[in-house]
């Protein structure tokens, strides 16, 4: 039987219609007819959680994300999908808080990495997640992947772009011109690709972009949340 997906979404609203979406399409496309996916969604009002991301009030995130986790499991959620890079610095509180498996977006993309023999990476995603250590760190050590980062300027850049723009639904190509250099001077640093690891940056940034391989942590986390949804005991 088809598992029920838990979905912890609204960070943005913007990205979690591309996850509905998309495991929508990936369910559809594998079973065919009129199938569709089983999802439970949990969407917070993503105002206040930015607000305490700035103020760095981790512990209060953890608390709010993980009531909402347990919310979706006992609403019958099989598994927990948390539709953000970001917010899986407190995955481990998240995960602690309910019985039921979380799929973590750093593990299903550093299993396309490893499957493609990437062994140095670059990652562009908010601050959060590229300046510290709870993505970067999880890559180089389940999957043994060097993991390269923009100097702070560009940093910077993709960092307001996310919060200004794509959280906001505006896409402007200036943005995704100074997104390209980015990706082009990490591909110069050796990065063999880029990973996408803000699941709002594949509205401004796709493959058909550019000839440097990048990986959609959104479109990564979707289809293996499909694969699990459809996986056999």
């Amino acid at each position: 039987m088809m598992k029920k997906i838990g979905m912890l979404g609204g960070m943005s609203w913007e990205s979690t219609a591309q996850y509905y979406e998309l495991i929508n399409r990936e369910l559809n496309r594998r079973l065919g007819g009129l199938h569709s996916a089983r999802i439970l969604l949990n969407s917070v009002d993503f105002h206040n959680i930015e607000l305490l991301q700035k103020a760095a009030e981790w512990a209060e995130l953890a608390d709010i994300l993980s009531e909402d986790a347990l919310n979706l499991e006992l609403a019958g959620a099989d598994f927990i999908v948390i539709c953000t890079n970001t917010m899986h610095k407190v995955e481990p509180d998240i995960a602690a808080a309910v019985t039921i498996p979380v799929l973590h977006i750093a593990d299903a993309t550093g299993q396309v990495l490893k499957t493609d023999n990437i062994r140095r990476v670059g990652l562009l995603g908010t601050a959060f997640t590229m300046e510290q250590d709870f993505y970067k760190s999880r890559l180089a050590t389940k999957f043994g992947i060097d993991v390269v980062i923009p100097n702070a300027e560009d940093r910077s850049l993709i960092h307001n772009v996310i919060y200004d723009e794509l959280c906001k639904g505006v896409i402007n190509d200036k943005s995704r011109k100074g997104y390209l250099k980015v990706i082009d001077r990490l591909y110069a640093k050796g990065c063999e690709g880029v990973i996408l690891g803000c699941t709002e940056i594949p509205l401004l940034v796709n493959q058909s972009h550019t000839d440097i391989v990048l990986y959609d942590t959104t479109k990564i986390h979707a289809l293996a949340a499909v694969a699990l949804a459809l996986a056999k005991e």
